[in-house]
């Protein structure tokens, strides 16, 4: 039995630390290959995301070339031809450089390894430079409405029709069109914040491109307010895409619970792993394109540690591997309140509570299947043992452990069990308590509740036993 809590971690220098007296989502069984969440696989993910991380470096370092050598030709071009519309586009073009190195240097950071000092990584730097990524981009909108506001009146006129800045401003729009894509869909494939925002931002540049090549062409054909306005416009979703940026920044930096979705499915996931009786709570940090998740879990008080030990890592494991952008999960396993005792009994007839227990589990001819919730018993069902006198290499009691299953039972009061049915119901997590032979199921259950029953930690004969007397039963029972 633990009589502790359990915590269980694999972060870098981290084990299974037992808190004395601080009682407070894989179907698989132990010594077995748990679906879904080997060594192997959690090693896997590790790679996954260090190769994500680098992914996300190249496009943003690809994007800030891009847009270093857009916002050069803007603006050489703007002064050669005397364009100020096409020389300011370019110095904003060049703060745009800035956020998207901005977001190459978040994730550079956020792909070092683990240290000593920063044990958990550089995963928050990404959100960090997301922050400062809203900052420019805010700065960026009131930049944009200031020059749209002073746009506001007669368009500067021009002699000669402007085709270099607007063949410039029109390859502009292209290139950032593709960046953009570009940007969102490594962004989105990787879960990198930083990404997805300069992907926003430049979805609405391309629309200030646009405002600008407006503003050549109505200069060029005195068409008057048209530039101003459009700046104006475009400059209220930058700045609402930059303060949405900065605002989701902070909830990050803070630990915002800001994902019920996966808080939810996370929680299905483990109270479908064998050894779960309970899932008191879930909490999930995001880091960067990552989550780090703690999760609060019951399983069976009477189970050993190394047991309570082993549910740990599966739960661990089979969070990892079915959600890949979780980069480390924190079980607490304590012991667990039941809210209801659903037993079976081996029993020699049928007669209600008054039936009598069997002397051996799988030699019973009947079973009958109880619910103690409080001072209430109710008996569910009685089952008969069909596989009496089978002839056959599987154990009855394993043939009749798996037929019971199904009434989700968490208890077996029985005299004898031998070795495969009582390592078989352990590893289900499973109680048996040692009930007399021929006493009634009725002064079973009363001990029961005094606490009067003696529980069961090894079987009360060896497997060799139950093969003689399978045997013998066999040879009885024969032609």
């Amino acid at each position: 039995m633990y009589m502790s809590a359990l915590r269980h971690d694999n972060r870098k220098g981290s084990g299974t630390t037992l808190l004395p007296d601080s009682l407070p989502p894989l179907p698989g069984h132990d010594g077995g290959t748990v679906p879904g969440g080997t060594g192997s696989d959690v090693m896997k993910n590790r790679g996954t995301v260090k190769t994500n991380l680098r992914k996300g470096q190249r496009t943003a370092l690809v994007a800030s070339v891009v847009t270093l050598l857009l916002a050069g030709v803007k603006t050489l071009v703007g002064y050669g031809l005397d364009s100020p519309l096409l020389v300011a586009d370019g110095f904003h073009t060049l703060s745009d450089f800035t956020v998207i190195f901005a977001s190459w240097f978040g994730l550079f950071l956020a792909a070092r390894e683990k240290t000593d000092r920063f044990p958990y990584g550089l995963y928050k730097a990404e959100t960090l430079v997301s922050f400062v990524i809203g900052l420019f981009i805010t700065w960026a909108g009131i930049e944009v409405f200031l020059r749209g506001v002073k746009k506001f009146g007669p368009p500067a006129s021009t002699d000669s029709f402007p085709l270099l800045p607007i063949v410039v401003s029109c390859i502009s729009m292209i290139i950032g069109y593709f960046l953009a894509r570009r940007e969102g869909s490594v962004g989105n494939a990787i879960n990198s914040q930083s990404l997805k925002a300069i992907a926003q931002d430049s979805y609405l540049n391309i629309a200030v491109s646009f405002a600008v090549l407006t503003g050549i062409v109505a200069g060029y054909v005195s068409i008057p307010y048209v530039e101003g306005l459009l700046l104006v416009i475009i400059s209220l979703l930058i700045l609402k895409l930059g303060v949405e940026t900065i605002w989701f920044s902070l909830l990050i930096l803070l630990d915002a619970n800001l994902d019920r979705s996966l808080q939810f499915e996370i929680i299905r996931e483990i109270n479908d792993i064998p050894g779960i009786t309970g899932v008191r709570d879930v909490k999930i940090r995001q880091a960067g394109p990552l989550r780090l998740v703690e999760c609060n879990i019951e399983s069976n008080p009477h189970v050993p540690l190394y047991k309570a030990h082993g549910v740990a890592d599966r739960v661990e494991n089979h969070i990892k591997e079915t959600f890949p952008y979780i980069e480390s999960v924190y079980v607490h396993i304590e012991p667990g309140k039941r809210e209801a005792t659903v037993a079976i009994i081996p029993v020699k007839d049928i007669n209600g509570l008054n039936s009598k227990v069997h002397g051996h589990f799988g030699r019973a001819p009947y079973f009958v299947v109880i619910r103690i919730r409080g001072d209430t018993v109710e008996i569910e069902d009685f089952y008969y043992n069909e596989h009496l006198g089978t002839k056959g290499t599987i154990h009855v009691g394993v043939k009749v452990i798996k037929e019971l299953t199904r009434y989700g039972l968490n208890t077996v009061f029985t005299s004898q069990i031998g070795e495969i049915s009582f390592h078989m119901l352990k590893d289900s997590f499973i109680d048996i308590y040692k009930a007399r032979e021929n006493e009634p199921v009725r002064d079973v259950v009363d001990r029961f509740k005094r606490g009067d029953i003696e529980i069961l930690n090894a079987p009360t004969h060896p497997a060799e036993t139950s093969q003689a007397e399978r045997m013998t039963g066999a040879k009885d029972n024969g032609p």
